[in-house]
């Protein structure tokens, strides 16, 4: 049975990581996750009582407790999720993402590295260490065009910056040492398991209890939105079929305003929770979600549009998106209503939904 470690495990992306591939493959997973405020034991509660589920609590940037993971269980492949990854708190402390995005996986690297290098020939081809990015490292677009593979880079926030420098540095160790490494930089995912202070959470909890659906700006920042499983499956494919060496860009196909997005929330709750039947909506006067709308003053540094051109992946293994935003969208708010323990639990004393990112420029 082969294994592999799910650095970031216990957060969004990697819990729904770790459910796709105990379904699609026979592996052993070992997660490993310091537990910030973004990862949580109620994401992944249900899996540890499979067997081939491992969870180890530790932190990527510690060099001593990545070097005693990788040899304990000598993983066939390192899949690295593990980050700090939401721009507005990377603009009130950049520190921790440099600790986290650029250390971390340097010491990921390090310890793959020094494994690599005592494995016969057969075991270093067998060998992948797959590091998970973001669109936001190529910058900002213009009204047309699409982020290519080959798109130079152009990072804007303190959270973009180290996530470019981490693809630089997983580049580096792949022509430099050999490593046989992979990078997928995706566009925005939602769905399950995703921290309130994303938009989509966030806009969900604060539209059920009537308060206020803060939009950056004039609402017109633009996104390609992308459903987490679809995301995890292309990781899959990734994986199990990319090239050595090679980057792949995974898009959802969907490209929406932060407004039309907020409204497609709007008319996803009143499908399945109508506003006359909330008694948190009705109590503050309001008769529709679309009340709740509320513009304030944009983030610092806010990219205008991202746009990905996913032909590559589609083009050599095959992958599409399942989901069409609508009916994500969907699912997701029916995820959040029924969840509501969940959301309870993981922002219990460490988020009030307060806004973020309020440094100034100089």
């Amino acid at each position: 049975m082969n294994t592999w470690i799910v650095t970031g495990g216990a957060g969004f992306i990697g819990s729904n990581f770790v459910r796709q591939a105990l379904a699609a493959t026979s592996n052993r997973l070992v997660v490993f996750d310091a537990l910030t405020y973004a990862g949580h034991l109620e994401s992944i509660e249900g899996l540890l009582g499979d067997d081939r589920v491992r969870f180890v609590r530790g932190d990527i940037a510690d060099r001593d407790a990545v070097r005693a993971l990788f040899s304990e269980h000598q993983p066939r492949a390192v899949v690295n999720f593990a980050a700090e990854s939401h721009v507005d708190r990377s603009i009130d402390g950049p520190g921790d993402f440099v600790r986290t995005n650029v250390n971390g996986t340097f010491e990921l690297l390090e310890a793959a590295r020094a494994l690599f290098l005592t494995w016969s020939e057969a075991d270093r081809d067998a060998f992948r260490f797959l590091h998970v990015s973001t669109d936001e490292v190529y910058g900002s677009l213009g009204e047309s065009g699409a982020f290519r593979e080959d798109t130079p880079y152009a990072p804007n926030s303190p959270y973009s910056a180290t996530k470019a420098s981490a693809d630089h540095l997983v580049r580096a160790w792949r022509e430099t040492y050999g490593l046989p490494t992979l990078i997928t930089n995706c566009s925005n995912n939602y769905g399950p398991y995703q921290f309130p202070e994303k938009l989509i959470p966030l806009m969900i909890m604060n539209a059920v209890e009537g308060k206020d659906l803060p939009i950056y700006g004039d609402g017109g920042n633009i996104r390609d939105w992308l459903f987490v499983t679809d995301h995890c499956n292309a990781i899959l494919a990734v994986l199990q079929k990319g090239r050595v060496g090679e980057k792949y860009n995974v898009g959802g196909n969907s490209e929406r305003t932060n407004l039309q997005v907020v409204d497609a929330l709007c008319a996803a709750l009143e499908a399945v929770l109508p506003a006359a039947s909330n008694v948190a909506l009705q109590a503050k006067g309001h008769r529709a979600y679309q009340d709740l709308k509320t513009f304030v003053k944009d983030r610092p540094g806010h990219d205008r549009r991202y746009a990905i051109d996913a032909s590559k992946i589609h083009r050599e293994l095959g992958f599409q998106p399942q989901h069409p935003f609508e009916s994500g969208l969907r699912a997701t708010v029916r995820w959040y209503l029924d969840n509501g323990d969940w959301t309870a639990a993981v922002t219990k004393g460490k988020y009030d939904r307060g806004r973020l990112g309020h440094a100034a420029r100089a």
